[in-house]
Protein backbone atom coordinates (compact mmCIF):
# COMPACT_ATOMS: atom_id res chain seq x y z
CA UNK A 1 0.00 0.00 0.00
CA UNK A 2 1.26 3.46 -0.94
CA UNK A 3 -0.06 6.85 0.15
CA UNK A 4 0.49 9.35 -2.65
CA UNK A 5 0.51 13.14 -2.32
CA UNK A 6 -0.37 14.98 -5.53
CA UNK A 7 0.02 18.65 -6.37
CA UNK A 8 0.50 20.92 -9.35
CA UNK A 9 1.03 24.51 -10.37
CA UNK A 10 2.99 25.71 -7.35
CA UNK A 11 4.64 28.42 -9.49
CA UNK A 12 7.55 28.63 -6.99
CA UNK A 13 5.19 28.86 -4.00
CA UNK A 14 5.98 26.87 -0.87
CA UNK A 15 3.38 26.47 1.83
CA UNK A 16 4.39 24.73 5.07
CA UNK A 17 1.06 22.91 4.95
CA UNK A 18 2.42 20.86 2.02
CA UNK A 19 4.75 19.21 4.54
CA UNK A 20 1.96 18.74 7.08
CA UNK A 21 -0.43 17.10 4.62
CA UNK A 22 2.23 14.99 2.87
CA UNK A 23 4.32 13.94 5.92
CA UNK A 24 2.93 10.38 5.90
CA UNK A 25 3.12 9.93 2.12
CA UNK A 26 5.24 7.27 0.49
CA UNK A 27 5.50 9.31 -2.70
CA UNK A 28 4.75 12.87 -3.83
CA UNK A 29 3.90 13.67 -7.45
CA UNK A 30 4.11 17.19 -8.87
CA UNK A 31 2.21 17.61 -12.14
CA UNK A 32 4.22 20.54 -13.47
CA UNK A 33 4.64 24.30 -13.27
CA UNK A 34 6.97 23.76 -10.34
CA UNK A 35 8.59 27.15 -10.83
CA UNK A 36 11.70 26.99 -8.70
CA UNK A 37 13.71 23.87 -7.88
CA UNK A 38 13.56 24.80 -4.17
CA UNK A 39 9.95 23.52 -4.15
CA UNK A 40 11.17 20.06 -5.21
CA UNK A 41 14.01 20.14 -2.68
CA UNK A 42 11.57 20.95 0.13
CA UNK A 43 9.18 18.22 -1.02
CA UNK A 44 12.11 15.78 -0.97
CA UNK A 45 12.79 16.74 2.65
CA UNK A 46 9.22 15.63 3.43
CA UNK A 47 9.29 12.44 1.34
CA UNK A 48 12.34 11.05 -0.48
CA UNK A 49 10.31 9.78 -3.46
CA UNK A 50 9.26 12.82 -5.47
CA UNK A 51 8.23 12.46 -9.10
CA UNK A 52 7.62 15.52 -11.21
CA UNK A 53 7.13 16.64 -14.78
CA UNK A 54 7.98 19.99 -16.26
CA UNK A 55 5.22 22.43 -17.05
CA UNK A 56 4.90 25.26 -19.53
CA UNK A 57 6.41 27.84 -17.12
CA UNK A 58 9.32 25.63 -16.07
CA UNK A 59 12.76 26.39 -17.41
CA UNK A 60 16.35 26.01 -16.33
CA UNK A 61 17.10 23.29 -13.79
CA UNK A 62 13.45 22.14 -13.49
CA UNK A 63 13.12 21.68 -17.27
CA UNK A 64 16.44 19.81 -17.46
CA UNK A 65 15.67 17.49 -14.54
CA UNK A 66 12.10 16.47 -15.33
CA UNK A 67 10.45 15.02 -18.45
CA UNK A 68 7.30 16.27 -20.13
CA UNK A 69 5.64 12.90 -19.48
CA UNK A 70 6.46 10.26 -16.88
CA UNK A 71 4.95 6.79 -17.19
CA UNK A 72 5.53 4.39 -14.30
CA UNK A 73 3.82 1.83 -12.08
CA UNK A 74 3.02 1.96 -8.38
CA UNK A 75 2.11 -1.44 -7.01
CA UNK A 76 -0.36 -2.75 -9.64
CA UNK A 77 -1.40 0.64 -11.06
CA UNK A 78 0.15 2.05 -14.23
CA UNK A 79 0.39 5.86 -13.98
CA UNK A 80 0.75 8.52 -16.66
CA UNK A 81 1.89 11.92 -15.30
CA UNK A 82 2.08 15.10 -17.40
CA UNK A 83 1.33 18.80 -17.11
CA UNK A 84 -0.91 19.65 -20.07
CA UNK A 85 -3.29 16.74 -20.49
CA UNK A 86 -6.85 17.98 -20.67
CA UNK A 87 -9.53 15.67 -19.35
CA UNK A 88 -11.86 12.91 -20.58
CA UNK A 89 -13.74 14.08 -23.65
CA UNK A 90 -11.37 17.06 -24.03
CA UNK A 91 -7.82 15.77 -23.98
CA UNK A 92 -5.04 18.05 -25.20
CA UNK A 93 -3.88 17.40 -28.79
CA UNK A 94 -2.13 14.04 -29.08
CA UNK A 95 -2.79 13.01 -25.47
CA UNK A 96 -5.62 10.58 -26.17
CA UNK A 97 -3.41 8.69 -28.66
CA UNK A 98 -0.60 8.48 -26.08
CA UNK A 99 -3.04 7.22 -23.44
CA UNK A 100 -4.35 4.55 -25.80
CA UNK A 101 -0.76 3.40 -26.40
CA UNK A 102 0.36 3.57 -22.75
CA UNK A 103 -2.87 2.07 -21.25
CA UNK A 104 -2.54 3.63 -17.78
CA UNK A 105 -5.13 3.14 -15.04
CA UNK A 106 -4.36 6.58 -13.57
CA UNK A 107 -3.68 9.82 -15.46
CA UNK A 108 -2.49 12.85 -13.48
CA UNK A 109 -2.10 16.30 -14.99
CA UNK A 110 -2.17 19.95 -14.00
CA UNK A 111 -2.14 23.18 -16.03
CA UNK A 112 -5.81 24.19 -15.87
CA UNK A 113 -5.66 25.16 -12.16
CA UNK A 114 -9.06 23.44 -11.94
CA UNK A 115 -9.47 20.58 -9.48
CA UNK A 116 -11.02 17.73 -11.44
CA UNK A 117 -11.34 14.03 -10.67
CA UNK A 118 -13.30 11.96 -13.17
CA UNK A 119 -13.39 8.49 -14.61
CA UNK A 120 -12.83 7.94 -18.33
CA UNK A 121 -15.02 4.92 -19.11
CA UNK A 122 -13.83 4.75 -22.71
CA UNK A 123 -10.14 4.47 -21.79
CA UNK A 124 -10.79 2.77 -18.43
CA UNK A 125 -8.70 5.19 -16.37
CA UNK A 126 -9.06 7.59 -13.48
CA UNK A 127 -8.21 11.19 -14.41
CA UNK A 128 -6.89 13.42 -11.61
CA UNK A 129 -6.05 17.11 -11.79
CA UNK A 130 -5.15 18.32 -8.28
CA UNK A 131 -5.89 21.95 -9.13
CA UNK A 132 -3.29 24.55 -8.21
CA UNK A 133 -1.29 24.63 -4.98
CA UNK A 134 0.27 28.04 -5.66
CA UNK A 135 -1.06 31.58 -5.64
CA UNK A 136 -0.53 32.48 -9.31
CA UNK A 137 -3.43 31.83 -11.69
CA UNK A 138 -7.17 31.96 -11.82
CA UNK A 139 -8.05 29.33 -9.21
CA UNK A 140 -10.23 30.49 -6.35
CA UNK A 141 -9.16 27.72 -3.97
CA UNK A 142 -5.67 26.20 -3.56
CA UNK A 143 -5.82 22.39 -3.43
CA UNK A 144 -3.80 19.21 -2.93
CA UNK A 145 -4.79 15.56 -3.24
CA UNK A 146 -3.91 12.41 -1.33
CA UNK A 147 -4.66 9.00 -2.77
CA UNK A 148 -4.04 5.43 -1.63
CA UNK A 149 -2.83 2.83 -4.13
CA UNK A 150 -3.25 -0.64 -2.71
CA UNK A 151 -2.26 -3.40 -5.10
CA UNK A 152 -4.22 -2.67 -8.26
CA UNK A 153 -6.81 -0.56 -6.43
CA UNK A 154 -6.98 3.22 -6.05
CA UNK A 155 -8.99 4.35 -3.04
CA UNK A 156 -9.48 6.97 -0.35
CA UNK A 157 -8.90 9.94 -2.63
CA UNK A 158 -8.94 13.06 -0.47
CA UNK A 159 -9.08 16.68 -1.61
CA UNK A 160 -7.26 19.06 0.72
CA UNK A 161 -8.29 22.70 0.54
CA UNK A 162 -5.59 25.19 1.49
CA UNK A 163 -7.83 28.24 1.41
CA UNK A 164 -9.01 30.95 -0.88
CA UNK A 165 -6.62 32.83 -3.13
CA UNK A 166 -6.57 36.49 -2.18
CA UNK A 167 -6.87 38.77 -5.19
Amino acid sequence: MQLIGILSDTHSCWDDRFAIHFKDCDQIWHAGDVGDMSVIERLRSVCPVVRAVRGNIDSGHVAREFPEVDSFAVEGVKVWLTHIGGYPGRYAPGVRRMLVEARPKLMVCGHSHILKVMYDHELDLLHVNPGAAGYHGWQKERTLIRLVIDGDTMRDLEVIELGKVKI
